[in-house]
């Protein structure tokens, strides 16, 4: 499986379908554009058959798999996928572009993902339901057992190529659906290796099958009406587009962007607070969804505090993420370079300084960009910038800084960094978040915790305990009985 994994030129389909493939998609790294692989794509017949394979498993009950079945499918792939992480790593880096260090960290998390996985469906039972409380309700007793939804539908993202296919397609595994999942076009290779890992694991064909797609695929997939659970996780508009098309009855769980805001408490440590920016603001060159963007510091100390920054995130080894030394890899496409330029100047222009970076080093790489007080009507300061660009802002009074913070649509995880206790609670109370942390940055997570946007940051609540949930329904029975 090693060498395969390192040589494979060729990915054909993975979907339950003789039908032939719509195209091939060639997979580039977006460092330096060398052609990695080049992978079969599913047209509208493939899709077509692999949503009715799909729904003939889910409706087939006799043949669903048995909890000891799905645990010991997933305790192999635990085992092959511990037996494999160099390869995972290296090559998640290279289609990606996160650097070889935090993608060993993203394969380290996905392998804890699927005992993750385990643990959850071997301990979560149904509950007992309480009868007998009423005369109406005498002589009987209820309980719930746990059932899979359905079909699942997920369309990931390519920021974590690895790590979000265990958060989104080995959830509905262990929580017994049949899967069809659609990755990122710029990065499908780390998904169709974890899909060839759980069928070596010993999970049978048609569970999970991956359709590497376009647009108008993806939303024949999607909007059918035997899909039970849409799992979703990238761009606001595209992610409310589909959700608005979504077939009757079908659940979803969208997971888009924020602008994440920390605030510099008068009193907090400024080493602290420094180093962890760096790391939230920087890491994967920004492309995450939690990453630091918007920074508010007390006005005399905002100068210094951002130079700080600059003068740190000048030193970040920015080039090839499959080099070890590497700290900031490349953007995912060219295209997002030349935004995130234009952003940038446009902020510069309108005012903001500009402490280290701010012009393109190649046209995958941008440098970790610090700017301070740019326009609050600014781009940098209003969208997602989903880059490796860090907005600092002075302020005068805390409540200015929390209302500032929670003055756009988006809302995900915050920060506030203080040596005050009763300051932690006040920013607890008074950021507009799903999660606040405390002399921490905004993109810590890890994967059993609750992971949610909310307003046009996303509907649902991830992380993978939550998401089995989501991917389940708790069926009662009610058993009437004159013994009782």
């Amino acid at each position: 499986m090693q060498e395969l994994m390192l040589t494979a030129a060729h990915w054909g389909s993975m979907l339950e379908s003789k039908a032939p493939a719509a195209a091939t998609l060639a997979v580039v790294a977006p460092y330096d554009g060398a052609q990695i692989a080049t992978v079969d794509t599913a047209g509208p017949k493939q899709a077509e058959d692999a949503l009715a394979a799909a729904y003939a498993l889910y409706r087939h009950r006799a043949g669903w798999l048995r909890l000891h079945q799905r645990v010991a499918i997933l305790e192999r792939l635990a085992v092959l996928m511990t037996e494999h992480q160099d390869v995972l790593a290296l090559e998640a880096a290279r289609e990606g572009g996160k650097p070889l260090v935090d993608s060993r960290v993203e394969i380290t998390r996905a392998i804890d993902g699927v005992r993750l996985c385990i643990e959850h469906i071997r301990g979560h039972a149904g509950d007992v339901i309480p009868m007998g409380t009423t005369a109406a309700a005498a002589g009987r007793v209820a309980f719930t057992q746990k059932e899979p939804i359905g079909v699942v539908v997920a369309v990931s993202a390519f920021n974590h190529p690895l790590n979000l296919i265990v958060h989104q397609v080995l959830a509905g595994i262990a929580a017994g659906c049949p899967v069809i999942v659609k990755p990122a076009s710029t990065t499908p290779l780390s998904c169709l290796r974890l899909v060839a890992l759980l069928l070596e694991a010993g999970l049978p064909r048609g569970w999970c099958q991956v359709a590497v797609c376009g647009r108008a695929v993806a939303e024949q997939l999607v909007t059918d009406h035997r899909v039970a659970f849409f799992s979703f996780i990238g761009s606001g508009d595209v992610g409310w587009s589909l959700r608005s098309k979504l077939a009757a009855g079908t659940r979803c769980a969208l997971e888009h962007g924020g602008v994440a805001p920390v605030i510099i408490g008068p009193n907090a440590d400024e080493e602290l607070s420094v180093n962890a920016v760096l790391k939230g603001g920087f890491y994967h060159a920004g492309q995450v969804c939690v990453s630091v963007q918007r920074v508010y510091v007390p006005r005399a100390k905002a100068h210094g505090w951002a130079q700080a920054l600059a003068e740190r995130a000048k030193r970040l080894k920015i080039g090839d993420p499959t080099d070890a030394s590497t700290e900031v890899g490349p953007l995912i496409q060219h295209s997002e370079t030349k935004r995130i330029h234009e952003w940038v100047t446009a902020a510069i222009d309108a005012g903001a300084e500009r402490l280290c970076g701010g012009d393109p080093l190649s046209p995958s790489t941008y440098p970790a960009t610090v700017l301070l007080d740019p326009p609050l009507d600014a781009d940098v300061s209003r969208k997602e910038i989903f880059g490796p660009v860090v907005c600092v802002y002075g302020y005068d009074d805390i409540e200015q800084a929390f209302a500032q913070a929670n003055a756009l649509p988006f809302s995900f995880q915050a920060a506030i960094f203080t040596r005050d206790l009763d300051a932690a609670l006040r920013g607890f109370k008074q950021l507009d978040a799903s999660a606040v942390m405390v002399n921490d940055h905004t993109a810590f997570r890890v994967d059993g915790m609750p992971f949610a946007g909310l307003r046009e940051s996303g509907l649902g609540v991830g992380g993978i305990p939550h998401t089995i949930d989501d991917m389940q329904i708790d069926k009662m029975m009610v058993i009437k009985s004159s013994i009782l």
